[in-house]
């Protein structure tokens, strides 16, 4: 017997307090709605009513039951709906990642603007720096900046992310400023933890310059570098996303300007192509459109 249904007709019976008036609303016989209740307990190995002749009332397993039940056909009417909904009226809700940086310089951003193209969707974004496991975690897309992505994973490209060296007007003032790479070496460097130390590469043409920096301040993420380089806390790589502004408004001044540092990418991923739905679809083609404007 459909396991679901017989949720469905414990619910009106607990509900309305009576056999008989589920069977009028769902349009079938007592007999059968008795049948369903009857074989749900059985399933469940418990009473889930107590049955007079005068009325209906739910035990404490009922009680637990009429809980769950409410839940699961609440989930089964928003997979119907969210399955059956055409791409105009994409409804139901996405699960997306990337990292904190990008999460607060771009990626909310552009989420909110998607949504008022489609407001009965729902996004939930997870800003994390951890690489979670798009599987397990249930996500729908993720946004990561890598070199090599993971080819388990399918890829879109969203856009190139360059770097660059920056410090605050006051730091350099106080500090000099580098004329060339090694120079850095004799800075408050602030760089991504890793293991306590970090190399920097920099080109220049066929010129290459790879510097251990001295990082007096490490962290695992973007802005916190960023709010310290702000704080004139030394000089720090960061990803242009996030200095443009700040060297737009004078805050920031980048340092080596001549000097390049390797590019990155920004990969829209996920993780099949068999199924992806329509909201996933819409979302993926408006990102790859938003993100090759330049300068974004």
């Amino acid at each position: 017997m459909d396991r679901l249904s017989a949720m469905q007709v414990f619910v009106d019976v607990a509900s309305s307090g009576s056999f008989s008036a589920t069977a009028d609303k769902l349009d079938m016989s007592r007999a059968m709605v008795t049948r369903y209740v009857a074989e749900l307990e059985q399933w469940l190995g418990a009473r889930l009513l107590q049955r007079t002749t005068r009325s209906v009332r739910l035990t404490d397993a009922g009680e637990h039951c009429l809980r769950r039940s409410q839940q699961m056909l609440a989930l089964m009417a928003d997979v119907e709906e969210e399955t059956s909904s055409p791409d105009s009226a994409l409804r139901g809700q996405l699960r997306i990642t990337c990292s904190v940086s990008f999460a607060y310089a771009q990626l909310a951003a552009a989420v909110a603007d998607f949504l008022v193209q489609y407001p009965q969707l729902k996004i939930d974004l997870n800003a994390s720096e951890g690489a979670l496991n798009l599987v397990d975690a249930r996500i729908d897309l993720a946004i990561r900046i890598s070199a090599e992505p993971d080819p388990a994973l399918i890829g879109r490209v969203l856009a190139p992310c360059a770097s660059v060296l920056v410090a605050s007007r006051s730091y350099l003032a106080t500090h000099g400023l580098p004329e060339g790479p090694a120079d850095l070496a004799k800075h408050r460097c602030l760089s991504y933890a890793n293991f306590g130390k970090s190399v920097w590469t920099l080109r220049r043409g066929e010129e290459q310059a790879q510097v251990s920096v001295g990082s007096h301040l490490s962290a695992n993420e973007a802005t916190a570098l960023l709010s310290a380089a702000l704080a004139s806390g030394g000089i720090a790589l960061q990803p242009t996303y996030l200095a443009n502004r700040h060297l737009a408004d004078g805050s920031l001044q980048q340092v080596l300007p001549e000097w390049t540092l390797p590019d990155m990418v920004i990969y829209a991923l996920y993780p099949s192509r068999k199924n992806l739905s329509p909201a996933v679809r819409a979302l993926l083609d408006y990102l790859v459109a938003r993100f090759a404007t330049v300068p974004w």
